[in-house]
């Protein structure tokens, strides 16, 4: 058996995944460039380091539930002027989540809102901060369907402790009185502890609605969310549509059909509707 095999095994049996993977080449470089047993060892253990710290951040990454990966580079800042880059950076800071910082974003679908969210809980994690992505419509699903109160506690816990937690898609949600009651006891007990980021595509004026038309409950939820916090309204065409024709909402017709159309078109052409263009199907 070889030195490097035996070494090899030796690392296995250590739990040294890393250093495995690269004492062979490492044992030939050192010998190309005669380097002292002191700076072997330390470029050995700074390989070990390396590689335990992109494990970490890969087990943050996966633990935080993100739906697809976004980054800060992908986003296109141009389609969106009315955020501003230099502004937005202060996000991907760790002091946003060392001082407990809030995160509104609002605005029509297709916008980047979650794309934002995602890129800043990404940065979170990749900073060693435990992260934690769901949907408000997910959330709502689990708390109104928890069978009692210590159910609901337990959903609760891990969103309570982690570093930053991000609420998507506020919005498409229930009216429910018991929805507004756990949303708040989840914001308040993150309050001064924890980021909070969420993306609605509703105005925060609407939001009572969310608590069951408990206004006076969501001012108390908004009032610790923007302390500190702030909000940011994007504006413009969904990049989903980039190309298309425009559509528009159609109201409802006297025969109870409604639909999208393009912009300009016939109202024989209702997408959605059973009915067809005259002399056509």
């Amino acid at each position: 058996m070889s030195i490097i095999t035996a070494v090899e095994q030796k690392l296995t049996q250590l739990k040294l995944g890393r250093l495995r993977e690269v004492v062979a080449s490492a044992i030939a470089q050192a010998e190309a460039h005669q380097l002292g047993y002191g700076e072997f060892l330390d470029e050995l253990l700074a390989e070990e380091l390396l590689g335990r710290q992109e494990h970490q951040i890969q087990r943050k990454l996966k633990q935080a539930g993100f739906p697809y990966a976004a980054t800060l580079e992908q986003f296109d800042w141009q389609a969106r002027p009315e955020l501003k880059r230099a502004v937005m950076m202060r996000y991907f800071d760790s002091a946003f989540v060392e001082k407990a910082g809030g995160l509104i974003l609002i605005g029509p679908s297709g916008l980047g809102k979650t794309h934002l969210a995602i890129a800043v809980g990404t940065r979170m994690a990749q900073l060693g901060y435990s992260v934690r992505f769901l949907t408000a419509q997910h959330l709502a699903n689990q708390v109104l369907g928890a069978p009692n109160r210590a159910a609901v506690s337990t959903i609760l816990q891990p969103l309570i402790r982690c570093q930053m937690l991000i609420l998507d898609e506020f919005g498409y949600l229930p009216s429910d009185p018991l929805f507004g009651s756990v949303l708040y006891e989840l914001v308040s007990s993150r309050y001064g502890k924890g980021a909070t980021v969420i993306t609605s595509n509703k105005s925060l004026t609407t939001w009572g609605e969310i608590c069951g038309g408990d206004t006076a409950l969501m001012m108390a939820i908004l009032d610790r969310l923007l302390h500190y916090g702030e909000v940011f309204y994007l504006r413009g065409a969904s990049y989903r549509l980039r190309g298309r024709e425009p559509v528009q909402l159609v109201p409802t017709g006297t025969n109870g059909t409604s639909g999208i159309r393009p912009s300009g078109s016939s109202p024989a052409l209702v997408l959605g509707n059973i009915s067809a263009p005259e002399g056509g199907e």
